[in-house]
């Protein structure tokens, strides 16, 4: 994850967002999905059903806080907050910088971004989806959209008959709604995103289903992989699942730090590597990859073909439960994982 994309709080506001089929171009997605110059996908435009919402959810690009005058929040928190350990604390910072931290090698919190723990240890939570029960299989997902430029990428995705995780920043879509539309007349799914300490990390979560009529989002993950029992309690009292990975492209740090485009490339050959070395041959894994900017959809594009000819399958994250079991994917203001 990127840092800033954190917050999440206007995350489902598509949900109330039905777009108009007789209306003008940049009204509905169907037109926004037509435009095939980046810059004019990437010049903003005014939409009514998101512009009337805005101010139901806390300030976008802004960490989320309960609202002070928003009583089925509080009440919702109120009646878990008992659940949430008091005594594990956030960490580090919300941009992903852990180096003053001090922490216990026991790991007694299970915190992944410490030693890639993802079966909790606070009793009664399920364990973190971080790889893919079926053999040979990848599963497929993007971080940090909806980029406004995205058409060419998601036209290729249509091109190859592939459904991916997308998992949205909510601010990403309050500025680009109509380009989050577009996921679900592709079918893709998506997920969420959140830190912070519990009342606020409650918010980010809770906010991202307010206006979700009908279906219960089932799925989340957490930027940098900073997540612990805390977090953990708290999304499953919202009924998400954490959804985790095993390997990481690095394709939103390429050209920082030692991070070059060769290293990505790099990291997506010793995927392909351990797919024909049989590494996966009794179950799958899950890459990190992002829709941040061009350069990381066209890498994605560029090695699809390979991934696709080395893996027996790919599949969107939330298809697997911890138990295993296939969740219903359902059409709604994007494809997401819900009952």
């Amino acid at each position: 994850m990127l840092p800033g994309s954190l917050s999440v709080c206007a995350f489902f506001l598509l949900t109330a967002l039905v777009p108009d089929s007789q209306a003008a171009d940049r009204t509905n997605e169907a037109g926004e999905a037509s435009i095939s110059d980046p810059s004019a996908e990437c010049t903003a435009y005014y939409y009514a059903p998101s512009a009337t919402k805005i101010s139901t959810f806390p300030t976008v690009w802004q960490p989320a806080s309960i609202l002070a005058n928003d009583s089925t929040a509080q009440a919702k928190w109120q009646s878990i907050m008992g659940s949430i350990p008091t005594t594990i604390l956030p960490k580090g910072t919300s941009t992903g910088n852990f180096t003053n931290v001090t922490y216990s090698a026991s790991d007694p919190d299970c915190w992944w971004s410490y030693h890639q723990c993802v079966q909790p240890k606070l009793a009664g939570l399920p364990a973190d989806i971080a790889s893919v029960p079926e053999p040979g299989t990848l599963g497929f997902g993007f971080d940090d959209g909806p980029n406004c430029s995205h058409n060419a990428f998601y036209d290729y995705l249509t091109s190859q008959n592939q459904k991916a995780t997308m998992f949205y920043i909510g601010s990403n879509v309050m500025d680009w709604p109509l380009e989050a539309q577009r996921a679900v007349a592709d079918g893709h799914e998506i997920c969420v995103l959140t830190s912070f300490s519990s009342a606020d990390a409650f918010a980010e979560l809770y906010y991202t289903i307010k206006l979700v009529t009908g279906v219960t989002p089932k799925c989340w993950r957490p930027p940098f992989g900073d997540v612990d029992d805390r977090i953990r309690a708290i999304a499953n009292a919202l009924g998400l699942q954490t959804v985790i990975w095993k390997y990481d492209s690095n394709d939103w740090k390429a050209g920082t730090g030692n991070i070059t485009t060769e290293t990505v490339d790099a990291n997506y050959q010793a995927l392909i590597n351990n797919m024909t070395s049989g590494t996966f041959s009794t179950q799958g894994t899950i890459m990190l990859t992002h829709e941040l900017n061009n350069y990381t959809m066209s890498t994605a594009m560029k090695w699809y073909p390979q991934l696709k000819a080395a893996f027996q399958a790919s599949a969107t994250l939330s298809n697997f439960s911890s138990a295993n079991d296939w969740l219903s994917i359902v059409l709604g203001p994007y494809r997401r994982c819900y009952e």
